[in-house]
């Protein structure tokens, strides 16, 4: 508890204003609703937290198996009960099980979220645009964006090609936070994709709403120096 006031105190002093709350569950314990010790975790949070961020409840659902219909009606594990729900798969996952698999959310009328899709080996620009064609928007680690490693690259490239629909810091218990990416993006000019990234779309998920498309970003070949020198002024 100690460690979560912490982590909100600091996001609250970077400007983020509200949180959403996204425990891991998998697909197969999501048709029970929220888990016990999820509710009791929220209570006792609620209890301490300070008033900013403002707090919203959903989950991280690993789809290892197809979700319920039951999830989609209830929506206790979606993102502040809308239809958004945010989905990840295994680290090693078939781009042909991705497709069926937020397939199959999406006929259940929800909209997937996929959760960090720069992780997956299968994750390209090109495959990108047909999980989206499906009804599924893509959430890309905010802190990702600045590291040189694959996954940096391919993070980079879905905000390049106006792939990426909203930002966000993937914070367990860390110092992570949206706000090195809006700052990484900011310094590139990308004022109106960090509106779109970090404000407008994840106010338009909470509100159940559509998320507006957030135009291509070019990010300067000079990336690899850009970053090593924010790296260096961030700390």
């Amino acid at each position: 508890m100690e460690q979560s006031v912490k982590v909100l105190n600091e996001m609250a002093r970077r400007g983020v204003t509200d949180v959403c709350l996204t425990p891991h569950v998998r697909a197969g314990q999501a048709e029970a609703g929220r888990p016990a010790a999820h509710d009791r975790a929220f209570e006792a949070l609620t209890s301490q937290a300070p008033s900013a961020p403002r707090l919203h409840r959903g989950a991280e659902v690993m789809l290892d198996r197809p979700l319920p219909q039951a999830v989609a009606v209830a929506r206790n594990v979606t993102l502040g009960g809308s239809r958004y729900i945010l989905v990840e798969f295994p680290r090693v996952v078939p781009y042909d099980v991705v497709v069926n698999a937020l397939t199959q959310v999406a006929e259940l009328g929800l909209v997937p979220l996929l959760a960090h899709p720069e992780r997956y080996s299968c994750c390209s620009p090109h495959a990108v645009r047909h999980w989206r064609s499906i009804g599924a928007k893509m959430q890309v680690d905010a802190t990702t964006l600045l590291t040189t490693q694959t996954r940096g690259q391919r993070a980079r490239a879905l905000v390049s090609e106006g792939l990426a629909d909203i930002l966000a810091g993937d914070n367990h218990g860390d110092d992570r936070t949206v706000a090195t990416g809006a700052q990484f993006l900011e310094a590139q000019d990308g004022w109106e994709q960090v509106e779109l990234l970090v404000v407008r779309n994840p106010s338009a998920i909470l509100q159940d709403a559509p998320v507006s498309r957030v135009p291509p970003l070019h990010i300067r070949q000079s990336w690899m120096r850009r970053i090593k020198q924010f790296l260096e002024s961030s700390r």
